[in-house]
Parts: C-alpha cells; sequence; structure tokens
C-alpha cells in the first residue's frame, strides 16, 4: 500500500510518496508569497490546492493507483483562511509571518494579559497567531469580518478541499490562540473576547484520526479511489514525527529557515514567565515549542547578501575557534523567548584585529547561543533533554553542528532521513490505516551521525553564552 505525505509550506508545497518499502518518491512544487506593506505576508489558497494536486500526480503517475491507501498533511501555522457561507475564499490567506496584527497581539497581551491568556489558552499572544489576524480583520476590514461563516489554517483548508469536511486538529488548533490545549478543546472565553463565533469553528481531532475520505471531484482529478485522509499536524509537529521524536522527553531542532526547538512532554504545564509555545502533540500528548524566527537564514544573509559568497563550506573550512565577536541573530525581530517585533540584530566587539572568520564564526554561534536560551527555558519547565535529533539544511555545516553540542552541551543525532513534515504526514496517514504498521516505521528510522559536545569548548561557550544574555535587555532601551 501507499500512503501519500503532504507539507504545505509557506514557499513550496513538498510531497512524499510512502510505500510498503519505504520512501518511493519525492517532489516539491513553488507558489508565490505576496509581501506588501505594514508587515503584511499572503497567498491565495487556490495555488496551494493546484500545486498539491499537480504534486500528487507526479508521484502517483507510475504506481498502482489502487493501493494509494491515504494521505496525511503537515502545514505552516497560524495562517487565517476566512470562507463565506457557500466555502468561497474571502480574501488572501493571511500567513504565520505577517505582523500587521501587532496592535491587535498588544492588546491581548497587555489588556487582557499574559497570565489570563495562559490560563485559558496555555500561550500568550503573538502577531502571527491566528487570533488577532481575526481581530485586525474586524477592526479593519469589518465588511469581510462580516462575512466569514468559516475559519480555517492553511492544512485544514487542503483538507476541506480533499474531502469537504471542516476540521482541524489539536496541534494546528493549539497555535490559534483560541484553544484551550490543557483540555484539547476551543476556549469559549477565547471567542468571546475575539469576538469569534463558535460555528466558524472546524471540528477538532487529534493527528492521526480519520476524517474522511478525498470526495468525488478531486478523486476523478487525481484518478484515485476510497482514500482516507488523516487530520494531519502543524508543521513542526509533523516534522518530529518524521524525525521520531515521538516520546516524553524527545527533542528535534530545526535549523533551516527560521529555528526551532520541540519537545515531546507527557504532562501539560504551562509557561508563565516566557514566550515558549505549549502546543498539543501529535501523538495525543503535548510538547513545548521555541520558534526564532531567523535560524540558517542568518548565515545565508550573511555569506550571501553581506560578504558576497555562496562557497558555505569554504568559509567555514578552517574555522575550530571560539569567536571573540558576539552576533545578536534578531534580523526579523524575535519570537521565542522574546516576543518583540522591534528588536533587531547587532554585531559587537570588532576590534583592528578582527577577521573575516571571526565575524562568520559569530553568526554561527550568536543563533546557536538563542537555541539555548530556549532550551534552557523548556529544560525549566521539568523536560529532561540530554540528547535532541537535528535536521534542516543548518545540519550540513557540520562546524555549526560543533558548535550547537558545546553551547548546548548535550549529543546532536542527525537522522538518515531529512523528509521532515512530508514524511511525517505520510506516517501519519499511515497510522489512520494501521497504528501495528505505523510502529514498525518509527522504529525504523535511523541516526546518521551523533555529534558530542567537548568539555574544553563547553566551558569557554558557556562563559560567552552568559554575556550574550545580557545584551538584549541593555539594547532593547534602545529601540
Amino acid at each position: 500500500m501507499y500512503y501519500i505525505g503532504i507539507d504545505l509550506g509557506t514557499s513550496a508545497v513538498k510531497l512524499l510518496l510512502l510505500g510498503d518499502e519505504g520512501i518511493c518518491g519525492v517532489t516539491s512544487k513553488v507558489y508565490e508569497v505576496r509581501y506588501g506593506e505594514e508587515g503584511r505576508a499572503e497567498q491565495d489558497p487556490k495555488d496551494w490546492y493546484e500545486k498539491t494536486v499537480e504534486g500528487i500526480k507526479e508521484l502517483t503517475e507510475n504506481i498502482d493507483k489502487t493501493k494509494v491507501a491515504a494521505i496525511g498533511f503537515g502545514g505552516q501555522m497560524h495562517g487565517l483562511v476566512a470562507l463565506d457561507e457557500k466555502d468561497n475564499v474571502i480574501m488572501p490567506a493571511i500567513l504565520w509571518n505577517d505582523t500587521r496584527s501587532f496592535k491587535e497581539s498588544d492588546y491581548l497581551n497587555n489588556v487582557v494579559g499574559k497570565k489570563r491568556l495562559t490560563e485559558l489558552t496555555g500561550n500568550i499572544s503573538f502577531p502571527g497567531f491566528t487570533a488577532s489576524k481575526i481581530m485586525w480583520l474586524k477592526n479593519n476590514e469589518p465588511e469581510k469580518f462580516n462575512r466569514i461563516s468559516k475559519i480555517m489554517l492553511p492544512k485544514d483548508y487542503m483538507v476541506y478541499r480533499f474531502t469537504g469536511k471542516h476540521c482541524t486538529d489539536v496541534s494546528d488548533a493549539s497555535g490559534m490562540l483560541l484553544f484551550d490545549v490543557e483540555k484539547r478543546k476551543w476556549s469559549e472565553e477565547m471567542l468571546k473576547i475575539t469576538g469569534v463565533n463558535e460555528d466558524w469553528l472546524p471540528k477538532v481531532y487529534e493527528s492521526y484520526e480519520c476524517v474522511g475520505y478525498i470526495n468525488e471531484e478531486t478523486e476523478k482529478i487525481l484518478g484515485l479511489k476510497n482514500v482516507k485522509v488523516a487530520a494531519g499536524a502543524g508543521d513542526n509537529a509533523a516534522a518530529a514525527i518524521g524525525t521520531g521524536t515521538v516520546n516524553d522527553g524527545d527533542c528535534n531542532i530545526s535549523l533551516g529557515t527560521s529555528g526551532t526547538i520541540f519537545a515531546v512532554t507527557s504532562k501539560y504545564k504551562a509557561d508563565y514567565e516566557n514566550a515558549i509555545h505549549n502546543f498539543c502533540n501529535a501523538t495525543g500528548e503535548y510538547h513545548y515549542m521555541a520558534c526564532m524566527l531567523c535560524g540558517a537564514s542568518c548565515n545565508k544573509w550573511w555569506l550571501e547578501d553581506i560578504i558576497g559568497t555562496d562557497d558555505y563550506d569554504k568559509e567555514y573550512e578552517d574555522c575550530d575557534g571560539i569567536s571573540d565577536v558576539f552576533f545578536l541573530p534578531y534580523l526579523m525581530g524575535e519570537r521565542s523567548p522574546l516576543n518583540d517585533t522591534k528588536i533587531r540584530g547587532m554585531f559587537y566587539g570588532m576590534s583592528m584585529s578582527t577577521t573575516r572568520k571571526d565575524m562568520s564564526a559569530a553568526v554561527l554561534e550568536g543563533v546557536a547561543f538563542a537555541l539555548r536560551q530556549n532550551l534552557d527555558i523548556i529544560k525549566s519547565m521539568g523536560v529532561k533533554i540530554n540528547k535532541s535529533k537535528i535536521c534542516g539544511g543548518g545540519t550540513k555545516n557540520r562546524y555549526w553542528l560543533n558548535i550547537i553540542a558545546n553551547v548546548l552541551n548535550i549529543e546532536l543525532e542527525v537522522p538518515e532521513n531529512q523528509e521532515g513534515a512530508s514524511y511525517g504526514g505520510a506516517l501519519l496517514a499511515l497510522r489512520c490505516c494501521d497504528e501495528e504498521k505505523y510502529n514498525k516505521e518509527i522504529s525504523k528510522l535511523k541516526i546518521k551521525e551523533v555529534i558530542k559536545p567537548q568539555i574544553e569548548k563547553v566551558n569557554k561557550y558557556n562563559e560567552k553564552y552568559c554575556k550574550f544574555l545580557k545584551f538584549y535587555p541593555l539594547i532593547k532601551q534602545i529601540y
């Protein structure tokens, strides 16, 4: 049998075909992101559907289509897709990285209050979260707000197009700030605070549950029949499944465009002090997630835009020491744990003896220090983390992996499979069909390499990290 995993990303949809003998094929299709004033980032949901259909056709072109058993989605979180009473899209989707609703987010944090938000949802507000987007629409485009009949997240809109069902899963719903994470249901009080009608919201499923079958229209387009559709998960929750980060205390670091730390916990415990997300997990438990806005994108910016090279390997081939320069990786503001849209990046500590390699190394160290700041907070919540898987484009840089292992003082495991959320989506599709087969597939996941910390560098990086923590409170006064 075959299972299709779909990762509805920000810049492209990535698709994976999983068969009885493992991964049979992967493909991706690019679509446009439209950026505008006031931090706007939008997409046309029609593009998601068209490109996903195109990708599925490509994946299934040379297989027996009658053996496709299920589809599972992972996808970009927090986006707002608003539908009218006829299920037509009212406007372009407002994406996770759209910051136009910063005033509404500030209102929720400062007037409703972070403590109350955390009591109700397990989280505080961010401009990227769905709740503040809905409030922005109400305050700024009431005509569109008044036409709302259904509110959906990006991957849930795709599930609707494939099945005709209005549904979501617990992991994605957790990132809306409308969901009681502890009780795994919509928060009635948050709906009143934000002006959301509960009838607008989709039915909530666990990520691995079957929500239905693909509808006749999609069957005809794809040439498929009797294919189940799993509820799916938010992109990081799906990627965690794909790396085997499924048990209490398991951790996964994603070193992609952004930087995330994802830690599984069996017990619910809200974080009242810091901007760490507390979400339901795709396994039926919970997870803490810290999301930095700039991860490997800091390195790309420095090498390609500033010093003008695309030879990443050569830039770091002789690097081994610890830089005297500090770098703050806040090029787009910061989400976790600062929740500060105005803060910006900075180099500090240059002298006449500072070299290009000193500054290149500082960029990598700065991202590693920010990761540690988040990891320390997650550890303070009672999660014991002695090692972590690490994936994403940044893992190609072995020097960077050594820095991160030493800064965090934990072993890093590089998975053999780096397909992430698309593979996780396929595994969720498999689980909704066959639990035993799913467990066997998870148990087969392999580690390609283990990076161990070096005690002498751990101590030196620890000294530098303690100084790194002092910068933000000081420069915040300037901004």
